[in-house]
């Protein structure tokens, strides 16, 4: 196994066979890649060439180390992982000589909304075009392809706007999209980032948050298979911070309104001290006070909730403002960009109209 090393104040791993033997001292060790910028939660894997003073290749091996284990840490083979945001420097040791790598580390980010590919409306056009301009991750709360989620209508309406980002999207279905049997279309066109068709809903780790990407399609009741597994997946990956996304809005003041259907699921983030739930279904951009699953207001522990339904279907009007809502929009289509970092999380709505910000703000994590 590895020991640890401490040179200086500089930890290093080194492997436990000693430096071979070699007539000619290291000159120089050179790093490759010599600057990256890497996510947080992230890893990069970092190469070492050992010249001689005729800049001849040496056969020696080089110890790693990292500058900052606060903010990235570094194996005994050269892989760096990101773990909190800053600039941070990995160095590789050979006898006295070190080369560096210069590695800034910036927050993850989760950018996408729902409702999207309506081929009578510009909207998905233009909401895809803001993605362009937008790195991260990106999330879908449902409804891709008008009016029936056939395959047909994943090629026509919504792969010409959103396709360009289908490497880096982690989707989750909606009604539409369920209007073909088995969501058929829907799994077919995204492959396995949209999970099992037979389990279809899933969770991954950004930014050092645990993100759910959840199925308000399928039972999602107390009980039920999926929201035992939620419980279950929540007790073991215990992250300080949480976020899900879904299609049906647990609350909305459009006209869809609030729906029970995912109240269970609502309430298992909730037990476990989750922050954000991200929804779609009506058409427009609504962000909501932290609350319970019951709509009490509860700023210490309580879940914000966004609905953006405002990827390019027709937009609604708004009825009567549901209790804690604090924003609403529904003049323009746009997507929501939430930057999440280990202990908080930003978010801003960005419309269409010059990719003006709407709405922006910031929380902690519970």
């Amino acid at each position: 196994a590895p020991r640890l090393h401490s040179i200086g104040i500089l930890t290093v791993l080194a492997a436990t066979t000693a430096l071979p033997l070699h007539a000619q001292s290291p000159a120089r060790v050179v790093v490759a890649p010599a600057a990256a910028t890497l996510e947080v939660g992230r890893t990069l894997q970092l190469s070492s060439v050992v010249l001689g003073a005729r800049r001849d290749t040496l056969r020696v091996a080089v110890r790693w180390g990292s500058l900052d284990t606060s903010r990235a840490r570094v194996s005994a083979s050269g892989l760096v992982l990101a773990r909190d945001t800053g600039a941070v420097t990995i160095v590789a040791m050979a006898g006295a000589r070190r080369g560096s790598a210069a590695v800034t580390i910036r927050p993850a980010v989760l950018v996408g909304a729902g409702d999207i590919g309506a081929c009578d409306l510009p909207g998905a056009r233009r909401t895809g075009e803001l993605l362009d301009r937008i790195p991260g991750t990106v999330f879908t709360t449902g409804d891709h392809a008008y009016p029936n989620g056939t395959h047909g209508e994943f090629a026509s309406c919504y792969d010409p706007a959103w396709g360009r980002q289908r490497a880096r999207t982690r989707p989750t279905p909606g009604n539409h999209d369920y209007r073909t049997p088995g969501a058929a279309a829907y799994f077919a066109y995204f492959g396995a980032a949209a999970g099992d068709p037979v389990r279809p809903f899933y969770a991954y780790d950004l930014g050092g948050w645990r993100v759910y990407a959840l199925n308000s399609m399928v039972a999602a009741g107390e009980g039920s298979p999926q929201e035992r597994w939620l419980r279950s997946d929540l007790a073991r990956h215990p992250t300080r911070c949480v976020l899900a996304y879904w299609h049906h809005a647990r609350f909305s003041s459009g006209p869809h309104g609030a729906s029970t259907r995912t109240a269970a699921l609502f309430r298992a983030l909730y037990d476990a001290g989750a922050e954000v739930v991200v929804v779609g279904h009506d058409h427009d951009y609504e962000r909501f006070a932290p609350q319970t699953p019951d709509g009490e207001p509860d700023a210490a522990r309580g879940i914000r909730e966004f609905v953006v339904g405002t990827g390019g279907g027709g937009l609604y009007e708004f009825g009567r403002p549901e209790r804690n809502s604090e924003l609403r929009y529904n003049a323009g289509w746009g997507v929501l960009k939430i930057t999440l970092v280990p202990r908080s999380y930003r978010w801003e709505f960005v419309a269409v109209d010059g990719g003006r910000v709407i709405d922006s703000g910031s929380g902690g994590c519970h």
